[in-house]
């Protein structure tokens, strides 16, 4: 109940910051709130039937009793989806960018979920001239996490990383991304972005770059005060996959 409350709370703050990072305005939607998998702790994740307001409405968030900004962050995880209008759906490129939207409008709340440190003790495999046909695989999410995190500190911004990822669609890749944004060769795609992950001592998060804060501040008018008023403290739990489209 008291998850439920938060997030109705939250609910305005969550939606025009997706529409911020969007540039398109969202559609109502029904959240449930309830012990997805039977967790109470957020680790159950999130679901909704598609990428769109049409089919994809109706969206289940596991409760995480004592801490509602996990709730608000596996909101915006699926609202977020609804705003690719069936594009990026169930494929890797399109959950990196979901999760880096939740990252971002949920102040970081899910942050034992990461993946870029599974992709980077993996080998760091290509999945950037490449976009994997699933949103359930941690090392090409991870992949799509840090090359996410990588263009934010080359200076492009969520809130222009989203819409040219839409317009590229379900079979885009992230090197035609990197091309689209920086009008550069698709080829210089990788060997930049592997070089900089490589220079880097390790990779313990979704953001080895470091850009969440800046990220926040370049989308968002929101302030931590104001987002306090409505939802606990984030703190970090046990690392987990979350629950995806049925």
């Amino acid at each position: 109940m008291q998850n439920g409350k938060d997030l109705v709370a939250d609910a305005d703050r969550v939606v025009k910051a997706n529409n911020a990072i969007f540039g398109t305005p969202s559609q109502p939607v029904n959240v449930i709130v309830f012990a997805l998998g039977g967790n109470t702790d957020g680790t159950g994740g999130a679901d909704h039937n598609t990428c769109d307001y049409t089919n994809g409405a109706d969206i289940e968030v596991c409760a995480s009793f004592g801490n509602s900004g996990r709730v608000s962050a596996l909101f915006e995880a699926e609202l977020s989806e609804c705003s690719m209008g069936s594009n990026l759906c169930g494929v890797s490129t399109g959950e990196a960018l979901s999760r880096w939207c939740a990252a971002v409008v949920g102040a970081n709340a899910l942050a034992d979920f990461a993946t870029a440190p599974a992709w980077a003790q993996q080998g760091m495999p290509d999945f950037v001239n490449k976009t994997d046909g699933t949103d359930q695989n941690e090392i090409s999410t991870g992949c799509g996490m840090a090359f996410l995190s990588w263009l934010q500190k080359l200076g492009y911004a969520l809130n222009a990383i989203a819409p040219a990822m839409v317009q590229l669609g379900t079979n885009g890749t992230f090197a035609q991304l990197y091309a689209k944004l920086t009008s550069g060769p698709e080829s210089d795609a990788w060997s930049k972005f592997l070089s900089a992950a490589k220079a880097l001592s390790q990779i313990t998060n979704d953001d080895p770059f470091g850009t969440w804060s800046n990220a926040g501040r370049q989308l968002l008018s929101v302030k931590a005060s104001d987002r306090a008023k409505a939802v606990a403290k984030p703190k970090a739990r046990r690392k987990a996959l979350p629950s995806r489209k049925r």
